[in-house]
């Protein structure tokens, strides 16, 4: 089993940035990817950005088009943790924001699926007020 915990939402006017933080504790995997969802209100979970490491490589981050411009993600391998940088926010990314963890599969889902990741965290509410 893999627990993930989500910190770092809160209420920030439009314009503003916030970081989250997921930390990872429990199994771990050689090839893992670790992923950021958010859910707003009477919507579907969708994908926001994912990052994947494989011992001896670079890490590789996926966006969703809607937020690449804005947002970053980052790990920290030694902390188990994954960050999620976001800027100039909208009040459109207003939503809860879950935080996910897989193995890496060859013949697995694309990483923007839900189906990529076995584990999730309770999320954290993001608001941004305009």
């Amino acid at each position: 089993q893999v627990q993930l915990v989500e910190s770092g939402g809160g209420l920030v006017q439009a314009g503003g940035s916030l970081g989250l933080s997921c930390a990872a504790s429990g199994r771990t995997f050689a090839s893992f990817r670790m992923g950021w969802f958010r859910q707003a209100p009477g919507k579907e979970r969708v994908f926001v950005a994912a990052i994947r490491w494989r011992p001896g490589t670079a890490n590789y981050a996926d966006y969703a088009d809607s937020v690449k411009d804005r947002v970053t993600i980052s790990s920290d391998s030694a902390k188990n943790t994954v960050y999620l940088q976001m800027t100039s926010l909208k009040p459109e990314d207003t939503a809860v924001y879950y935080c996910a963890a897989g193995p890496i599969l060859s013949a697995g889902p694309s990483p923007d699926k839900p189906g990529a990741y076995d584990y999730w965290g309770q999320g954290t509410q993001v608001t941004v007020s305009s």
